[in-house]
């Protein structure tokens, strides 16, 4: 086609697995926007783009995406020894059990806020699920908000993710509150450094605040501010995951039933197919740095791809009858690290995998047993995922209403 952009669009989160399946092929050129891309999906694919090696983030993306999702700085868009060395940061943060201690803050703000809930009548989850999870962010960072603050820091994050995979409105008011994100952030990574804030020397804001680059600088107080948004946005974002798990207890036939005993390996086990089976982010985009053959493709420097997120974690050839939610798959396998890859593939501490999915399988433990043992029903809704939004939710949200 002379350019794909209306099927993609119009296709979503399926247009890549679609056209691989159609075309017999794990790799296919096409133009989006006019501009010339490579598009693959797959187990290889995903491990050849995640190889530390052959792919720079830089210029991969929209420069509204980018702004919403990482930003220019940012550990996400460096490369090499830059990139392994910012990362450590982050990896230094995953020290000891913080997931569950991340975990333990939203359970203590969900019993919090939920006698609020039961008196509002219905709560759309997806903003009340970010709220709480601002909240649990701040507080194990070491920073804890609270009251209108905290609702105008859930604001900001929210519009943020929702802004990033569209143009027009949406990603200008993404933009536009990321502004006001940003100024809260520089000004606390300034607290904490001249010693108006008090926080304790191992919390994870003190960490980002004192750390040094390979230059054995301090890192400058915009990018500082940019990557204390990168840990709590990324939180927020999980909200989206907490709906399709909250949907999934209600939808799926058995889900419930599977982890009625709320037995570790279960909740593991449901956890991970949440994450395989509902779309979260449809793509990820690479430019070549490397030049290197794939599947008979030449890949020269500079170029354009996209590797097919939600069309790996549904590849048949990976996952029996994929488009079925089947938690107990997990049971007796550990997922491949370049098999089920939502938030990316390969190894943490060498590319650009994402380290907060241990605390999204921390909160999808924890939530389930909370929704459980809380009395609530789903008000007639429409609860169809539209698969032309990125990203995507529930058309209702999801409301729910606690008794």
């Amino acid at each position: 086609m002379l350019d794909s952009t209306r099927a993609f669009f119009s296709e979503g989160y399926d247009w890549i697995g679609n056209r691989c399946r159609a075309l017999g092929t794990d790799v296919f050129r096409a133009r989006i926007l006019l501009r010339p891309v490579v598009c693959m999906m797959g187990e290889e694919a995903a491990r050849r783009f995640y190889d530390g090696e052959s792919f720079t983030r830089a210029g991969a993306m929209p420069q509204t995406t980018l702004r919403q999702l990482q930003d220019k700085g940012s550990v996400q868009t460096l490369d090499g020894a830059a990139h392994r060395h910012r990362k450590q940061l982050f990896l230094s943060m995953m020290v000891g059990n913080p997931a569950e201690a991340l975990a333990d803050a939203f359970e203590r703000r969900w019993g919090a806020e939920l006698p609020q809930w039961r008196d509002q009548g219905e709560v759309r989850t997806h903003e009340a699920f970010g709220r709480l999870l601002c909240g649990a962010a701040c507080d194990w960072l070491g920073v804890p908000i609270e009251d209108d603050a905290l609702d105008r820091r859930t604001h900001e994050m929210l519009a943020m993710i929702d802004g990033a995979g569209s143009v027009g409105t949406r990603a200008w008011r993404g933009l536009a509150l990321r502004r006001r994100a940003e100024h809260w952030a520089r000004e606390v990574v300034t607290q904490v450094r001249d010693g108006t804030r008090t926080v304790g020397k191992d919390t994870p804001i003190a960490r980002l605040a004192g750390f040094r680059d390979l230059d054995g600088e301090l890192l400058d107080l915009r990018t500082a501010g940019v990557e204390l948004l990168n840990i709590v946005r990324p939180t927020v974002a999980v909200a989206r995951f907490l709906c399709f798990a909250t949907l999934a207890l209600h939808q799926e036939p058995g889900a419930a039933a599977f982890v009625a005993d709320r037995e570790p390996a279960r909740l593991q086990a449901f956890a991970q197919e949440v994450r395989r089976f509902y779309p979260f982010f449809p793509v990820i985009g690479g430019r070549v740095r490397t030049p290197f053959r794939f599947r008979e493709h030449e890949f020269g420097q500079g170029d354009w791809v996209m590797l097919g997120l939600h069309a790996t974690n549904h590849d048949p050839r990976l996952w029996e009858a994929p488009e079925a939610f089947r938690p107990e798959r997990f049971l007796d396998r550990e997922p491949g690290a370049f098999a089920l890859i939502p938030q990316g593939a390969g190894a943490h501490a060498d590319d650009h995998r994402c380290p907060g999915e241990w605390i999204t399988l921390a909160l999808l433990r924890r939530l389930v047993p909370l929704l459980l043992a809380a009395e609530y029903r789903l008000p007639p809704q429409d609860l169809t995922i539209p698969h032309d939004r990125f990203p995507t939710l529930p058309r209702s949200e999801l409301r729910l209403s606690f008794a």
